[in-house]
């Protein structure tokens, strides 16, 4: 099974992903970012594609279809988003909608949305947790594979509370990934949908 990691930032998940021996065959970037250093450094090939406009008028379905087209190209199986910053929108999910993974720093379905760590301290929770599960064409949905808890405590705050959701994070995706490379956790696959055939399907554009 060939592995795609999508990157944005500094790539300390990529990193972890790496360290587990998980096999990438491609690194994606949609800036130019530190994670596509790592990965060179790694001997990992890499393709920087990359977003220029955040504006309203962001044509997210013809970005969504470059990526996928690439990642394509690269005979991928499986998707691994690890702090990715665009949200996609159909054409990538017609094509490996069931095989994309992402993580979330919350125990969804509770704290969806990109302030996960803020709301979980606003609401006055004890437990918060991280999430690893299927990305949907809606923020935040699909199929959970696996949880892990994380305590509050009463001297958190936003940062120090997302520090140590992010050391969770760390160990159960690369944990997650290995489990379906080996069979132990099998994705239902719902892409795979020629791109003469692809259509719009509108999702959120907050990202």
């Amino acid at each position: 099974m060939r592995v795609a990691v999508l990157v944005s930032g500094s790539g300390t998940i990529l990193d972890a992903i790496l360290a587990r021996g998980v096999p990438v065959s491609v690194v994606v970037a949609d800036r130019r970012c530190g994670a596509l250093a790592r990965a060179e450094r790694n001997g990992i090939a890499v393709e920087l594609l990359e977003r220029t406009d955040f504006s309203a008028a962001f044509d997210r379905d013809a970005y969504s279809t470059s990526v996928a087209d690439v990642i394509a190209g690269h005979g991928i199986d499986l998707v691994a988003m690890a702090g990715w910053g665009t949200v996609f929108s159909s054409p990538m999910h017609e094509v490996f909608g069931g095989r994309i993974l992402n993580t979330h720093p919350a125990l969804l379905p509770a704290f969806p949305g990109w302030h996960a760590v803020r709301d979980a301290l606003a609401y006055g929770v004890k437990v918060t947790g991280c999430t690893v599960h299927v990305a949907g064409l809606e923020v935040d949905t699909g199929r959970i594979l696996a949880q892990r808890a994380v305590d509050v405590f009463d001297d958190d705050d936003e940062t120090s509370l997302h520090e140590r959701i992010k050391v969770v994070e760390r160990e159960i995706y690369p944990s997650t990934i290995e489990a379906i490379l080996d069979g132990r956790i099998v994705l239902e696959a719902t892409g795979g949908v020629p791109a003469s055939s692809r259509t719009t399907v509108p999702v959120r554009s907050d990202q």
